[in-house]
């Protein structure tokens, strides 16, 4: 391992602390967090009682497995203030998110939950190169939202200039980009893609920018989409995490090995769970993500299952960071789909789609069900020039595609090349699956 690269830390005391000093650290205030939680909210007190497990029970992180999980699902029933560990003129922000059933789920947070988060995308935009001479401009959607806040918190923390251009109108973040000479760029990776195509379509050389990275997250995208931001916008694209219920984007961050996001350890404890059985799983095996907060003062979150499915690696890295690696978010397992019988994230069609010649990086999967059987089908959009060439060539391309997929996912779907620009375009979080089954 090379030495470590304080420059580009901005708190190298936490982000290369020793392990050992880290479990120390990260025990101690599991016992504050866990009492803290059981005087302060009733509903995760009856929980433990129902486990017969007391706060004194808990003495270091090794005893997180005796804890009960918290799910999404707690934040609606609790809504709104069911989960805060803090009366509330203590709490001076509240985030959240819209739900699906059309309640949405808040998050409370005291001024130390706030300087907290800061300090976490701070060492996010940092480990991405970015500091006090930087323009960057915060191109996630502000609000309710933790995106756009929590990048201008960061970004403004190391003393950046911060442009809250917040999302769409994306000719005029392209024209601010220009003429501000923005040097990075914060929103989700399919938004900087499609911001990228703009500008080629617009003409413009990328030398005329001054761009030279990105921190993007928000929802899952490969590694050959990161290639592909790269060469589109001529920067280095870095992957941030985070989550309303836990601090928002700044709890993993990539640095400049670009294998896996450092998750901030000092604050933030993760898990990998097997989903079925809920058991603990070893690193380098794949599983659902869990993280127990063991600083936030608003509404701590005890072992909080996330859905997301990743690895975690404590093996060292390059940067000279301490801190545990957690993988690409490969898929999640409530965003999971299953087609007769067969597990299948739209990451997984992603990467079969990636290097083939005549398609864009755009699709859509169409799943239905016929005769009560599952039908899967891939609508993949075709780069300018492929319109124009033969039908047996296209028709070829679809073939391609059908065998590419089924050898990655296993099953065989319908693939259906369509026109450029004809999937919509998310200036958020990109939707991927339509699934019309009645389930």
């Amino acid at each position: 391992m090379s030495a470590t690269r304080e420059h580009d830390m901005f708190n190298p005391k936490m982000e290369a602390i020793s392990r050992d000093e880290l479990h120390a650290l990260q025990s101690e205030r599991l016992r504050w967090t866990v009492k803290h939680e059981y005087d302060n909210v009733p509903v995760y007190r009856a929980r433990m009682d129902a486990k017969g497990v007391r706060p004194e029970d808990i003495r270091d992180v090794d005893d997180l497995r005796y804890l009960p999980f918290m799910e999404k699902t707690d934040l609606r029933d609790q809504f709104p203030y069911g989960l805060f560990a803090v009366p509330l003129h203590d709490i001076v922000r509240i985030q959240g998110s819209s739900g699906t059933t059309g309640r949405p789920i808040v998050s409370g947070y005291t001024q130390h939950d706030v300087d907290v988060w800061t300090e976490l995308m701070a060492r996010c935009i940092s480990a991405a190169g970015g500091g006090a001479d930087d323009i960057v401009q915060v191109s996630y959607g502000y609000g309710l939202f933790t995106g756009g806040l929590g990048a201008h918190q960061g970004a403004g923390r190391l003393g950046a200039t911060v442009i809250p251009m917040s999302s769409g109108n994306t000719q005029r973040q392209i024209m601010m980009i220009k003429e501000l000479g923005v040097t990075m760029l914060c929103c989700t990776p399919s938004y900087a893609m499609y911001l990228g195509e703009s500008i080629r379509e617009a003409g413009i050389p990328l030398s005329e920018l001054k761009l030279k990275a990105g921190c993007f997250g928000a929802e899952p995208w490969t590694e050959q989409m990161r290639r592909q931001i790269e060469e589109v916008l001529g920067i280095n694209a870095y992957d941030v995490y985070g989550l309303t219920e836990i601090a928002g984007p700044g709890v993993g961050y990539e640095c400049v090995a670009k294998h896996g996001m450092h998750v901030n350890e000092d604050h933030v404890i993760p898990e990998i769970i097997d989903p079925v059985t809920e058991q603990p799983l070893p690193y380098g095996t794949p599983g659902e993500l869990v993280f127990t907060t063991i600083t936030k003062e608003g509404m701590p979150m005890l072992r909080y299952r996330t859905h997301d499915i990743c690895t975690l690696d404590d093996t060292p890295c390059e940067c000279g960071r301490t801190l545990v690696r957690m993988g690409r978010i490969t898929g999640r397992t409530d965003d999971m789909i299953v087609v007769r019988g067969v597990n299948v994230f739209p990451t997984q069609i992603e990467s079969a789609l990636v290097g083939l010649e005549g398609v864009a990086p755009h699709y859509m999967l169409i799943v239905d069900r016929v005769n009560s059987a599952d039908t899967l089908e891939v609508q993949v959009e075709m780069t300018e020039d492929m319109v124009s060439d033969t039908v047996s060539h296209i028709q070829g391309l679809a073939r391609a595609i059908h065998e590419r997929i089924k050898s990655v996912v296993g099953i065989s779907t319908e693939v259906k090349l369509v026109a450029p620009k004809s999937i919509p375009r998310s200036e958020g979080k990109a939707k991927r699956v339509i699934d019309k089954r009645k389930l």
